[in-house]
């Protein structure tokens, strides 16, 4: 009942809608509507996770950076420990020199033993052994005297004795003005408890913390290595080394807050966020989280959703336009074809995308223009078979057996007479009157043709003796090709007739025949006295003019149209006073070609 209520509501809504209308109804309910609210859903569940998971990939990055930072510490710690409890230099340091060899001899101790511990770990760039023996040197390479020279921003004797004084060992120190490098010192005590010495080393910042505090949290947020006494060792904005921290929300989690999991503290102060993670020996690390950056990544977030839902819903209306295109650009298709058929045009075809209505109406459709074509095409046969024997009708007007008979008669007169030209003529329009009047035939072989144009060449040669010279380029592998009948010497007799040959010193006629690219290309260029202008562009038309020129031309280019189509072309370049020449091209065939139906034609 649900659904046949469901059946009639829509059915009442869309009767009044064209079939676009009812389509894009049926987008909007089952298409846009669905897909806006899946996509607002899945932004909303989607940006809630990204939140939820901001705290524990801080926190785990925060837990890895301070185990690396608490890792180099102890590895410098370590040496400088090694260092400061070596019993046989405490041993040394301690004890009275009487003489220069017994010093030479410490001196050469220290520098086998210690020589190599700058090259133990990276970026230490100075390593130094401080005591205060009056009867032992310093010799200016491991063992060293405080002095009066700087060192780590102060004089060097007053450097010494602040370190003496301070309880924490091994003590690391920032150089003032120098954000570059780190000091780390450790006593060196006597077995009575009594310092007599400091082993110092110079430290690149960037090498030993450095690299690990740059871009933290893909630049969302702050590091800093904090000591015991709350001053600032490393730091991402370095201009924060060396201080204390001062900021309250940074002591607080410096220090730890109370209530948070153990080893992991945070407050949050504004925009931002404090947490800190302990390194060991007292130190921590704590990171400063701008809220309103990682926000910022959450938008992008969302609109990354929203080009998602955009593109599925451009998805969707590309299916909605195919929808449209299957129904509604079908029907205008079979109307257009109907036009088509209604113009004369009966092979057309429309495509049948499916096995529905419209499937069924494009296949009626078909098969009536079909037969449709076929009754047009019959009815061309028929017309083009009366146009051939027109054409066999008017060469059937000469009678052949008469004229072979009287040239034959002719020839044997000649012959009693012993007159070799009058035989040389006979035998020569005996060969071109044999192609000639031969009914049967519509098209031959080139070798064929061009014995036809020799023949009435040889005539011609007899009639007007040594005053034009014949000039031929043939390709041997042309003979074997077909061409229409009477192609070239129609052709040839206009540059007898038209363009006056005889009457031009120096007269010659050239003859070419070549095959190029599955092509055969005639030439029948003379140097007569040319076409005007206006002539040669209505011999080109395949039109008649008015001084009996164009026939012979005309027929040429109707009977190639017949027989190769629009693969046959017919061109002519004349310039007058200074001679012609007509081009022909037709396709190479080794076989027979039948005269074409007139719409291919």
């Amino acid at each position: 009942m649900l659904l046949r209520f469901i059946e009639k509501a829509a059915i009442r809504i869309t009767s009044s809608l064209n079939l676009r209308g009812k389509i894009l109804l049926l987008y909007g309910a089952i298409v846009l509507l669905p897909t806006v609210i899946l996509g607002a859903v899945a932004g909303y569940f989607t940006l809630a996770s990204v939140r939820s998971n901001y705290m524990v990939t801080i926190r785990e990055a925060l837990r890895q950076t301070a185990q690396n930072i608490e890792f180099r510490k102890q590895s410098y710690d370590v040496l400088t420990i090694r260092t400061a409890t070596d019993g046989e230099l405490i041993a040394r340091l301690s004890r009275e020199y009487g003489d220069m060899a017994e010093q030479l001899d410490t001196v050469t101790y220290v520098d086998r033993s210690f020589m190599a511990m700058s090259k133990y770990l990276p970026g230490i760039r100075d390593f130094r052994i401080y005591h205060m023996n009056p009867t032992l040197v310093q010799d200016g390479s491991l063992l060293w005297k405080p002095e009066e020279r700087p060192l780590a921003g102060m004089p060097e004797s007053e450097w010494y004795r602040q370190t003496l004084a301070s309880d924490e060992s091994p003590a690391w120190r920032n150089v003032p003005d120098s954000p570059g490098e780190l000091v780390l010192t450790h006593k060196i005590l006597a077995r009575n408890g009594q310092a007599i010495g400091l082993v110092f080393m110079k430290l690149s910042y960037d090498t030993v913390f450095g690299e690990l505090l740059e871009h933290p949290f893909n630049g969302a947020g702050e590091l800093y290595i904090i000591d015991a006494e709350n001053r600032i060792i490393a730091a991402t904005n370095r201009g924060m080394i060396g201080r204390i921290a001062e900021s309250a929300p940074l002591q607080q989690a410096a220090e730890g807050v109370s209530g948070e999991t153990e080893g992991w503290s945070g407050v949050e102060e504004g925009g931002s966020r404090y947490f800190s993670q302990p390194a060991g020996s007292g130190w921590n690390v704590a990171a400063v989280i701008h809220m309103d950056q990682l926000e910022r990544r959450s938008r992008h977030i969302m609109y990354g959703i929203a080009g998602g839902v955009a593109f599925f819903l451009l998805l969707s209306m590309f299916m909605v336009l195919t929808v449209m295109k299957n129904i509604v650009l079908r029907i205008r298709k079979i109307g257009n074809r109907m036009n088509d058929v209604a113009q004369g045009e009966f092979d057309v075809t429309v495509h049948s995308r499916g096995d529905d209505e419209l499937g069924e109406l494009e296949l009626l459709f078909n098969s009536m223009s079909g037969k449709l074509g076929k009754l047009v095409h019959d009815m061309a046969r028929v017309k083009l078979k009366e146009r051939e024997q027109s054409f066999r009708a008017l060469q059937a007007q000469i009678n052949p057996h008469f004229i072979y008979n009287s040239l034959s008669l002719i020839r044997w007169r000649a012959m009693d007479l012993g007159d070799d030209m009058q035989i040389r003529t006979i035998d020569a329009l005996t060969t071109f009157y044999r192609l000639a009047l031969d009914n049967t035939i519509n098209v031959t072989r080139i070798e064929t043709e061009l014995q036809h144009v020799r023949a009435y060449l040889e005539i011609q040669q007899l009639r007007y003796p040594d005053m034009v010279r014949i000039e031929w380029d043939i390709d041997p592998d042309v003979s074997a090709y077909y061409t229409i009948k009477l192609l070239l010497q129609p052709i040839v007799e206009n540059c007898y007739v038209h363009g006056e040959i005889t009457k031009k010193p120096g007269a010659y006629i050239r003859i070419a025949a070549k095959r190029t690219d599955g092509r055969i290309r005639f030439e029948v260029e003379d140097n007569g006295k040319g076409i005007p202008p206006e002539t040669a562009l209505l011999l080109m038309r395949g039109e008649r003019t008015g001084t009996g020129n164009g026939f012979g031309t005309t027929n040429i280019r109707e009977r190639l149209r017949l027989y190769f189509g629009s693969g046959s072309e017919f061109a002519i370049d004349s310039r007058v006073g200074e001679g012609t020449r007509v081009t022909i091209t037709i396709p190479a065939c080794l076989e027979r070609p039948e005269i074409r139906r007139e719409e291919e034609a």
